[in-house]
């Protein structure tokens, strides 16, 4: 069965449709959602999705492209959450040098800060690498964590071999669905099979068969899989067995939950 290795479930335009939602990614074959969530409203939006539907899983941590909007005490509101709640990672967190670079000394300070807890607690990252690699790299070698994924990634090969060198997965979804996209498609073809992850980001990324503005949704994840099996030309259940593997390999939490959850019954 396929996981989603990135999915904002609690974003407002999928406006309390959450039950369709995940009902149609499971008539899909998508087993498990991972939910990163992006600011402190968040935090308790996602651990709240957890709590009604099983298949769900919240990471917790503060987006860059929010972190203008962060009070004084959320770090250490992160942290206590951190201890209080079982997140399978810390997340999204990371850099994002294309929509502003003035606030980029605040993005690294609270992203260190954000890897230190990671550290702290040993957990996985779950990251944001928006045209800031080479800086999120950096920081990843001062700071090391346990490995985590690099979502959405679109940077050079030799960037790809970094990550994987410090242990993270890298995350392809509908981005590489796009005639144009011959670049992502070409690291998605090339990179070890257990390098890569599958994700959506929805309700962001629409892959090209819904077209940009449109709303993606989880149950899209089948179809990127096909996509991406037919770019490698693999056949789909190896694509999903080695995709839903390397998501468990990069949280390990996930199985931890599922282990205990099952122990219950």
């Amino acid at each position: 069965m396929l996981i989603d290795s990135h999915c904002h479930l609690d974003a407002l335009e999928f406006n309390q449709e959450q039950d369709t939602i995940v009902k149609e990614a499971l008539d899909h074959g998508v087993e498990k959602i991972i939910v990163p969530a992006v600011n402190r409203k968040s935090f308790d939006d996602v651990i709240n999705l957890r709590k009604k539907f099983p298949n769900c899983f919240y990471a917790l941590g503060f987006h860059p492209m929010f972190i203008n909007d962060m009070k004084d005490d959320d770090l250490d509101t992160l942290q206590s959450y951190l201890k209080t709640y079982e997140p399978i990672a810390v997340g999204e967190i990371g850099l994002d040098f294309f929509v502003t670079k003035d606030n980029k000394l605040l993005q690294e300070e609270i992203f260190v800060a954000q890897l230190k807890l990671a550290s702290a607690f040993d957990l996985p990252v779950i990251m944001h690498v928006r045209q800031a690699v080479d800086d999120v790299l950096k920081n990843l070698r001062r700071y090391p964590v346990r490995g985590g994924i690099a979502h959405a990634f679109n940077g050079s090969m030799q960037q790809a071999e970094a990550f994987i060198e410090l242990g993270f997965k890298l995350g392809f979804g509908g981005a590489m669905t796009y005639s144009r996209a011959t670049h992502i498609q070409f690291l998605a073809k090339t990179l070890p099979i257990e390098s890569i992850v599958l994700e959506t980001d929805a309700p962001d990324i629409p892959p090209s068969w819904l077209g940009h503005g449109r709303r993606n949704a989880p149950h899209e994840l089948h179809q990127i899989a096909t996509f991406f099996a037919e770019l490698r030309d693999m056949n789909l259940d190896s694509v999903i067995e080695v995709s839903h593997q390397n998501t468990l390999d990069a949280l390990p939490k996930i199985v931890q939950l599922c282990t205990s959850s099952k122990n219950l019954h």
